[in-house]
């Protein structure tokens, strides 16, 4: 009886002693949840690592900043640019991108496809925000206007990496805020959805013309960029950087006759029109005509204003789309019933002549002149 009692007792105290250990345990700073989380927590030490073997160098090389730029010890997500992106802009701060290109909280792919459009989330730069947005239609997600390419690289439960098509420029102060629009001579705004869209996608099409050899046209937009803003969408011919200076610099002066507004066509639907189809431009009362279908092969391709197209769809976002031409659009204009079969020489020859040297000087409006001309219009 004796010997029973004592092993009640013992096993008395071996539970009072257990209960004792966990309480203290549990309320032991070096073991709270909070303080086991702070140990891996400070994200500026796992971005680094994470970027890293991801191939984000650049944004790697800026992540022991964090350490003094920020406060923010939890979850993260992180919409990573490309090294060659980033190194289009050496006037960027690289730290400072990296805090504008993170939001803290975990935010994997399918998580942004749910947030209502437009949905602005605070960045770790305190009072910059980037802007969400989703075409439902076809999945895609854009972040202050720069499509979200490579989704859910990496989501270890506290960082999630996106790899996005180009860069966000820097967050401007007011980013938090709805942008005010401003009324001046132009028509009614669009509805404030479609308003957002289109300034995110030309922000888009200006970094990537920017970056694809095209950043006289992007500095061109920028400069047009509150007048095209009304529009819904838009189709630009667009020449590069090397043909402007090699000769066709007019076509900047000319770049409202190369935009076709609030209509997007794609190859395919440039290369469905039918001879002789006008396209209304941004210069009032001019248009462009389709003077050679498509469907002549190799040796009889699609023209515009006699212009054979260089590249289709080179860029295009959800409402822009810009094909490539070898030299600017003459303007031209019906003679006859039958179509569109006279050029106005002195303008085209101005454009000829900056491109082809073989053209010796301007080219008088004679009838053996007007021969020679519609021939180099086919031999573009």
């Amino acid at each position: 009886m004796a010997t029973t009692l004592q092993l009640l007792i013992l096993t008395s105290i071996l539970i009072s002693t257990r209960i004792v250990l966990a309480t203290e345990e549990a309320c032991s700073p070096a073991s709270s949840p909070s303080s086991a989380f702070q140990e891996h927590a400070f994200l500026s030490s796992l971005f680094g690592p994470v970027l890293t073997n991801l191939g984000f160098q650049e944004l790697a090389s800026a992540a022991s900043s964090l350490s003094t730029s920020t406060t923010w010890r939890g979850p993260a997500t992180i919409f990573a640019p490309t090294d060659s992106s980033l190194l289009t802009c050496p006037s960027c701060s690289v730290p400072l991108l990296l805090q504008e290109h993170t939001i803290p909280g975990l935010y994997p792919v399918h998580f942004l496809s749910k947030l209502a459009f437009g949905t602005k989330l605070e960045t770790l730069a305190p009072g910059r925000c980037l802007t969400i947005m989703s075409d439902k239609n076809s999945s895609k997600i854009f972040v202050g206007g720069v499509e979200v390419t490579r989704p859910d690289l990496f989501n270890n439960g506290l960082v999630v990496v996106h790899g996005i098509q180009g860069f966000i420029s820097h967050l401007l102060p007011f980013s938090c805020h709805v942008e005010r629009m401003t009324s001046l001579s132009f028509p009614p705004p669009p509805p404030v959805e479609a308003f957002f869209m289109m300034r995110l996608m030309l922000k888009d099409a200006m970094l990537r013309l920017q970056v694809g050899g095209y950043s006289v046209l992007a500095l061109a937009l920028r400069v047009k960029y509150a007048e095209l803003l009304d529009l819904r969408t838009m189709t630009v011919f667009a020449l590069d950087d090397a043909s402007i200076f090699a000769g066709g610099h007019e076509y900047i002066s000319d770049l409202r006759f190369h935009i076709v507004p609030n209509r997007m066509l794609k190859a395919s639907d440039l290369l469905s029109l039918p001879a002789a189809t006008e396209l209304p431009t941004l210069e009032l009362g001019q248009k462009l005509v389709v003077t050679t279908a498509s469907g002549g092969g190799p040796l009889a391709p699609m023209r515009i204003n006699y212009v054979k197209i260089k590249r289709f769809d080179f860029m295009h976002n959800l409402k822009i789309v810009v094909h490539g031409l070898p030299l600017p659009f003459p303007h031209i204009r019906p003679t006859d019933s039958t179509g569109y079969d006279h050029i106005e020489r002195s303008a085209w020859n101005v454009k000829e002549s900056g491109f082809n040297a073989g053209i010796q000087g301007m080219m008088t409006p004679t009838q053996s002149d007007e021969s020679t001309v519609e021939n180099d219009h086919h031999g573009l």
